[in-house]
């Protein structure tokens, strides 16, 4: 049976950042600590030897400055990238391509992992990745350095007043419940697995929270049953309609389980970010987005092996008509959503930020 490779979550990180602004009301701070799927991914998984969900060579890249390729998902560079430059900053780098005692922990890192999900099991077939609860684990490593660096007051007070920014739970459907020959897609109602989702994701929240974790965004899924991949499973290429209800639901779930935590959990500043709506009228209405094609890709993919641009794939001839750059990810459709999220952005975001301790 044919692998599904990562998903396409659109929006991502970005949205969460407006969040971050309209519920601080304060400058941004330049400590981020990034969590997710292959939509964030700046190239964790290349430091993976057996990983099979990389985008290490071409054509990935091709448009990213120096056209190499370097573990993200797309052509170009993510959300996440183009807001941060906005904002004077970079992105953060992926934790694994970091030393043990690196300074630059100080001002975060970025853990999110092709083919990762809320469900350990889920992208297993990926041989390697790093679940959300790894990149738990790997945060709670991260805190015991800081501490190491600049002592503890000063690490707690890092922890507590950076920025955390999570986008998972499309790998969960796509590398997981949508795959029939999978033991959850057989095992579990939907109504039975969303249950499951959002009590883990209640674990994996409060966890964070004790780590010191306060402000975190949470950006809900984008209408998964319009991708390319999702698609070429209609007799008439149109969107899964049960596959987007599903997904509203899930983000329905998520956004009350986000409520509940921010009266429960001391000091929780947790925000949902809706990027369903958007990403949908981007689907619906590309024209008007200045694109031509969204109900296929760009990079020829054949989404009966999985669904990645490998290096033998055929590109389109224009690649700025296509809002995918694969079956599952965007291409500079990303360019198109972080300027309008940009310019929604309140006055304050433009203040100086704050700047993260020196080691001792």
């Amino acid at each position: 049976m044919a692998k599904q490779w990562p998903v396409f979550a659109v929006v991502a990180v970005i949205v969460s950042v407006l969040g971050a602004f309209v519920s601080a009301g304060t400058a941004a701070s330049m400590v981020t600590f990034v969590f997710g799927d292959s939509l964030a991914e700046v190239g964790n998984n290349n430091h993976l030897q057996y990983s099979l969900a990389r985008s290490d060579y071409p054509w990935y890249g091709i448009d990213f400055t120096g056209r190499k390729a370097t573990g993200r998902f797309t052509n170009g560079r993510t959300i996440g990238d183009i807001l941060s430059e906005k904002l004077g900053s970079s992105s953060p780098p992926p934790y694994l391509s970091l030393s043990q005692n690196d300074d630059a922990i100080l001002q975060g890192v970025n853990y999110a992992s092709c083919g990762a999900g809320i469900l350990n099991e889920t992208g297993q077939y990926f041989i390697q990745r790093l679940t959300f609860d790894d990149q738990i684990n790997y945060f709670k490593r991260a805190k015991e350095t800081i501490r190491a660096k600049i002592g503890e007051a000063a690490a707690n007070k890092l922890c507590n007043e950076a920025t955390y920014f999570v986008g998972i739970g499309s790998n969960d459907y796509v590398n997981n419940f949508l795959q029939p020959f999978l033991a959850d897609g057989q095992q579990y109602t939907h109504d039975e697995f969303v249950e499951l989702l959002i009590s883990t994701l209640e674990q994996q929240f409060s966890r964070l929270c004790r780590l010191g974790a306060r402000q975190i965004l949470f950006h809900g899924l984008g209408p998964l049953g319009c991708i390319p991949s999702q698609r070429v499973k209609s007799k008439t290429g149109q969107c899964l309609k049960r596959v987007n209800e599903w997904v509203m639901e899930f983000n329905s779930k998520v956004h009350k389980l986000i409520n509940t935590l921010n009266k429960r959990l001391p000091n929780a500043q947790m925000t949902f970010a809706d990027t369903y709506p958007a990403v949908l009228d981007l689907v619906d209405n590309p024209k008007a987005y200045g694109f031509k094609v969204a109900n296929t890709s760009c990079c020829n993919v054949d989404t009966n092996i999985g669904g990645l641009c490998l290096p033998n794939s055929k590109l389109c001839n224009e690649r700025k008509d296509y809002v995918f750059w694969d079956a599952f990810h965007p291409s500079d459709a990303n360019e198109v959503l972080a300027q309008k999220l940009f310019d929604s952005l309140p006055s304050s975001a433009s203040a100086p930020p704050s700047l993260p301790p020196t080691p001792r």
